[in-house]
C-alpha cells in the first residue's frame, strides 16, 4: 500500500491526546468525497469530529486535515486511536480495495485466532463489512451509519427533477427493485439496468460506473436500440446493514447513465447516498433524465415476466 503524497508523517499511537471537548465522532476515512461530505454535515450539527485516514485511499485534502493517517490494516493503531479518543460513534465511510488475505491475516491474528480471521475473509463483502463492524464493537465502541448522523444526505422519496418517469419507465423500475431484491442473498451488486422490460445488465465487483459503460459498449453495438431506453436502478441490499456499503450515486453516474442511452435513475429513498445532490438533480435535468427516490424496503414489487 502506498503512502498518500504531500502528507506530513503520523504521530505514533502514544502521541494521541483524549477528545476534551465532548465525545466525537471518528470517521474511519476511505476514499471519494463522501469522508469530507459527512464531516461537514456533522460540523454543520455542531458535532465534534476526529478522522482517521486510511493511508492510500483518502483524498489528498482530506487526508491533509486528519487527526491521524494509518495503513488499512494497521488495526493496532487504529484501535489505539479509538481508545484515545473516547468516540461517541464510529463510523466506516468511503472507499477501499479488499486487502489481501494473508496481510488481513497477519494484522488480526493478534486479536482474533485465524479460524475466526478465516471465517470473515471467507464471507463476501457484505460478511468481511460485518466483521469489521463486530470487531469494532466488542471493543466497546459504537458503530453509527449515515442514516443515524446526516439523514440529509440520503436520497429523498419522490420526483427530484424536472423529468417524470413514463409508464414503462415506472415497470422497468419495479422490474429492477425485483430483480435486485431476489438476489440480495447472494452477496452480488447493488444495481442493475432494465431495458425495455428485461435485464440488460446486473452490477458486480466492477462497480456502477462499470457496469453502465458495458451498456454504452451494448449500445454501440447494436444490442440495444436506442427505443430501447432504460433505467439505472440502484438500492440496498435486503436486510443490509446501513452502516456499511450504502450504494451511492452521483453527477458522475448521471453523466454514465446519459452517456448509456438511459431515459433515468432509480434509487432507494433513505437507504441512498448521493454526492453533491444538488449538481447531481441538476446534471439529470440538464440531459433530460428523470431522478427518483423510490421505496424499496417495503414488499418487494411483482412484475409480469414478459
Amino acid at each position: 500500500m502506498h503512502a498518500a503524497r504531500g502528507v506530513s508523517e503520523t504521530p505514533a499511537p502514544t502521541d494521541l491526546k483524549a477528545d476534551d471537548a465532548g465525545a466525537p465522532v471518528v470517521l474511519l476515512a476511505g476514499g471519494g468525497a463522501l469522508p469530507d461530505l459527512l464531516a461537514a454535515a456533522l460540523e454543520r450539527r455542531g458535532r465534534a469530529v476526529r478522522i482517521l485516514a486510511f493511508r492510500g485511499f483518502a483524498e489528498r485534502a482530506l487526508a491533509r486535515r486528519a487527526d491521524l493517517i494509518v495503513d488499512l490494516i494497521d488495526y493496532k493503531r487504529t484501535l489505539a486511536a479509538l481508545k484515545a479518543w473516547k468516540p461517541a460513534e464510529v463510523v466506516l465511510i468511503g472507499t477501499v480495495t479488499r486487502p489481501k488475505p494473508i496481510a488481513f491475516m497477519g494484522a488480526l491474528s493478534a486479536y482474533r485466532n485465524r479460524e475466526e480471521i478465516a471465517a470473515i475473509l471467507g464471507s463476501g463483502d457484505d460478511g468481511l463489512l460485518g466483521g469489521v463492524v463486530r470487531l469494532i464493537e466488542e471493543e466497546g465502541f459504537a458503530v453509527a451509519g449515515i442514516d443515524q448522523l446526516a439523514p440529509e444526505l440520503l436520497a429523498p422519496q419522490g420526483q427530484l427533477g424536472a423529468v417524470a418517469p413514463d409508464s414503462d419507465s415506472w415497470s422497468s423500475i419495479a422490474r429492477g427493485l425485483a430483480v435486485l431484491d431476489s438476489l440480495s442473498p447472494f452477496d452480488v451488486g447493488q444495481a442493475s439496468v432494465i431495458c425495455a422490460h428485461w435485464v440488460a445488465a446486473i452490477e458486480g465487483p466492477e462497480g456502477t460506473d462499470a457496469m453502465l459503460r458495458r451498456v454504452q459498449k451494448l449500445r454501440r453495438g447494436a444490442r440495444l436500440r436506442a427505443t430501447h431506453g432504460g433505467v439505472l436502478v440502484k438500492t440496498a441490499k435486503r436486510d443490509q446493514d446501513l452502516r456499511v456499503d450504502l450504494p451511492t450515486i452521483g453527477p458522475r453516474t448521471v453523466v454514465r447513465a446519459a452517456a448509456a442511452g438511459l431515459q433515468g435513475i432509480a434509487v432507494g429513498a433513505k437507504t441512498t447516498l448521493i454526492v453533491e445532490i444538488e449538481r447531481t438533480v441538476q446534471e439529470a435535468d440538464r440531459r433530460g433524465l428523470f431522478l427518483l427516490g423510490v421505496d424499496s424496503r417495503t414488499e418487494p414489487p411483482r412484475v409480469s415476466s414478459r
